[in-house]
């Protein structure tokens, strides 16, 4: 009932802005300025049966996750060897921190120096998550009970960190999956690589083609969330396995 509750409110509230931005779109009265949703969902299906548009999403996809899936990877081993030395993590923790307040146009336009532009989107996307992943798993560990610890080391995985872990790690996955497709996009956008999503958004801006800059935007927004709800799926079917407990979304 609750949950009922909770979808019929969401929808409430997006059939309220889709109705502001309807409005807005009359007021304006320019297409070239402000395209309405209708227009915007109608560009939308007209992409939809083109080979060229799935070619762009599967380009843009493919990069962007792998990026992420790099930035699960090394931030796990990071932090992992972070709690395990002091060294390693007075070292790392400079970097770090160098990662998340530098803008992400300036990564991009610096790394556009070393990697061509089909693979700046891959790049950009593992540096943007690193650090929201790396700190999510070290908190998670060191949230571990320390009077778990005493546990022999053949237990402590299964029955101490991984429990601790997983709940943190989820939550830095549902940011770092929105990020990691901003910032793709951004560098996509900026390197121009063909047959991406951001070529086509570009191609869109320059031709003053709104309604499919809008139709861009939204198939962005759903890759998004789709691949978030995909990976939060599994995530979860994994801590129930390991905890028998789903963590509260």
């Amino acid at each position: 009932m609750k949950r009922h509750k909770q979808f019929f409110q969401r929808l409430g509230a997006a059939a309220f802005w889709l109705a502001v931005w309807q409005c807005a779109a009359m007021a304006v009265g320019q297409e070239v300025f402000l395209v309405s949703p209708v227009q915007a969902v109608r560009t939308l299906l007209q992409l939809l049966p083109q080979a060229e548009f799935w070619q762009r999403v599967g380009f843009s996809s493919g990069r962007i996750l792998l990026g992420f899936g790099l930035g699960v990877a090394v931030s796990i081993v990071l932090a992992v060897a972070a709690q395990a030395w002091h060294t390693a993590d007075v070292l790392l923790a400079p970097v770090l921190q160098l990662v998340k307040a530098t803008p992400v146009a300036s990564f991009i336009i610096l790394a556009l120096v070393w990697v061509r532009g089909a693979s700046l989107s891959v790049l950009i996307s593992f540096l943007m998550v690193l650090p929201v992943l790396y700190g999510a798993v070290r908190t998670g560990i060191q949230s571990a009970d320390p009077q778990l610890l005493e546990m022999t080391k053949g237990r402590r995985l299964r029955a101490v960190w991984l429990p601790a872990v997983l709940p943190a790690f989820r939550q830095g996955c549902s940011v770092a999956l929105g990020i990691c497709w901003k910032s793709g996009v951004a560098a996509e956008v900026i390197g121009l690589p063909n047959g991406s999503i951001g070529d086509a958004l570009y191609r869109a801006k320059i031709t003053l083609s709104t309604g499919e800059l809008f139709a861009w935007t939204f198939v962005i927004i759903l890759l998004s969330a789709g691949f978030e709800k995909l990976f939060l799926l599994l995530l979860d079917c994994v801590t129930r396995a390991v905890t028998g407990e789903v963590p509260q979304c």
